[in-house]
């Protein structure tokens, strides 16, 4: 492993008045973080604070796959722990903000086709960054299912059948990893290190968002270096193109050359992890 330190400025504040609100991608690691968020939890802290707050919050999460698109609308979303082996003090932390019915109907109203689940409550993926963001748990949340079967530009699309939410107060929360490989995780490793392959795989992510090369990021697999390493599967970084997509989808030609997205955070966890956090800019 190799040392890396790239700390990132705090992003400046925005607007407190409810309009658009941009999408954010997080990497949530482990459950453990709700028992010392540490500079990780203090950036997502800080990133909500920075954000216009929403009315209510469309959470999609690589802890819930489904074959065809899915959101929820229980109106009292439990928390679900959807993880094993872990201390128990884990599993005593609910995080039960209100649902968003009415949220989950103008998704489906922009979505053609899309299941409707009553009863889904929220994973960790959706629970464990909002904990620190919105510690309060007040603020609706319903949750998007992301698909395996379905590729990133498939993603992007629907991030794009989204878009209409960030203009009327919506934040779309995608959550997931930008590295997720857990045979290589280090359980000792310092937050400063990780594998090479890690550390390059994050730092191309950040430039082509930089660097606004959406055909790029849409092709990761292959355009990346050590993607599929990286990713043995899609399913955690596939939040990250519902956001692009919601961002960046009416005229994503238009955004070659511009960024995409301004970084919230950048460090690792366990080697393995990047824990890279963005919050997406306005086409």
């Amino acid at each position: 492993m190799i040392p890396t330190s790239t700390p990132v400025p705090a992003v400046p504040p925005a607007s407190t008045s409810v309009g658009r609100v941009p999408p954010v991608f997080v990497s949530h690691g482990s459950p453990l973080l709700m028992l010392a968020p540490g500079p990780v939890g203090e950036a997502w802290a800080g990133m909500a604070a920075a954000l216009p707050r929403p009315r209510a919050i469309l959470a999609v999460s690589a802890h819930w796959m489904t074959r065809s698109p899915a959101v929820s609308a229980a109106p009292h979303p439990e928390t679900i722990h959807d993880f094993y082996g872990f201390p128990d003090a884990l599993y005593d932390i609910h995080y039960e903000p209100p649902g968003a019915a009415a949220l989950a109907a103008e998704v489906a109203a922009l979505v053609p086709g899309i299941a409707v689940e009553p009863r889904r409550g929220l994973d960790h993926g959706a629970w464990v960054p909002l904990r620190s963001m919105y510690p309060a748990a007040d603020i609706p949340v319903v949750q998007l299912a992301v698909m395996p079967e379905h590729s990133p530009a498939e993603h992007f699309a629907l991030g794009q059948r989204l878009a209409p939410l960030t203009d009327a107060g919506v934040l779309i929360l995608a959550s997931g990893s930008i590295t997720h490989n857990l045979r290589d995780l280090v359980r000792d490793a310092p937050d400063d290190r990780a594998l090479p392959y890690v550390i390059d795989f994050s730092l191309w992510m950040a430039e082509s968002l930089q660097r606004g090369d959406v055909p790029a990021l849409l092709d990761y697999r292959r355009a990346a270096p050590g993607a599929v390493r990286a990713h043995p599967t899609d399913e955690h970084l596939l939040p990250l193109f519902v956001a692009l997509g919601a961002a960046h989808g009416s005229q994503p030609g238009d955004a070659a050359g511009r960024p995409l997205a301004e970084p919230v955070f950048r460090g690792y966890s366990s080697g393995a992890l990047a824990m890279d956090a963005y919050r997406f800019t306005a086409s």
